[in-house]
């Protein structure tokens, strides 16, 4: 069980909660998400999260392949980041979690009593949705907070209208 939502109380900002990857849907959920925060005074926190691999059979392998992936994510949030400063003039948080998507988002919305609403973007392709909105879908009975998810159709104009 999510512990209780502090967004609407003194002090506190409603965030909108954004899951950047490597799937081409994933901008269409930052589109959106930058957008509802901007149109409803609240903030945004961007989620990079990274999967364990299996690095355990040398430790300097280890450390340099988890070096790379933390360079990768951060690569990619400063990219997303620059493009929602430009697009709605707001700073995001930006967050790097290791370990299973669906778990690292349930910890983070735990542990961060402001976010609100998760954003996802469903993929276009025939293999269905995308990977993350596939794997919370049977799960998402659990969440404790509203799931948006974005269709990956949508254009800047679209959202603008629709955020």
């Amino acid at each position: 069980m999510v512990s209780k939502r502090l967004s609407r109380e003194a002090g506190h900002r409603r965030k909108f909660l954004a899951i950047v990857d490597d799937t081409p849907e994933c901008e269409r959920a930052v589109a959106y998400a930058s957008r509802r925060a901007v149109s409803t005074g609240g903030a945004l926190v961007l989620l990079f999260v990274i999967e364990p691999g299996d690095f355990q059979q040398w430790f300097g392998v280890e450390k340099i392949m988890r070096e790379e992936a933390n360079a990768t994510a951060s690569a990619a949030l400063d990219a997303a980041a620059s493009k929602v400063r430009a697009r709605s003039g707001i700073e995001a948080e930006l967050v790097i979690r290791e370990g299973d998507p669906s778990e690292e988002i349930h910890a983070l919305i735990e542990e961060d009593q402001d976010i609100a609403i998760l954003i996802l973007a469903a993929g276009s392709s025939k293999e269905g949705p995308g990977p993350l909105v596939s794997s919370i879908s049977g799960k998402g009975a659990s969440f404790q907070i509203p799931v948006t998810v974005v269709p990956a159709n949508l254009t800047d104009e679209d959202i603008e209208s629709l955020a």
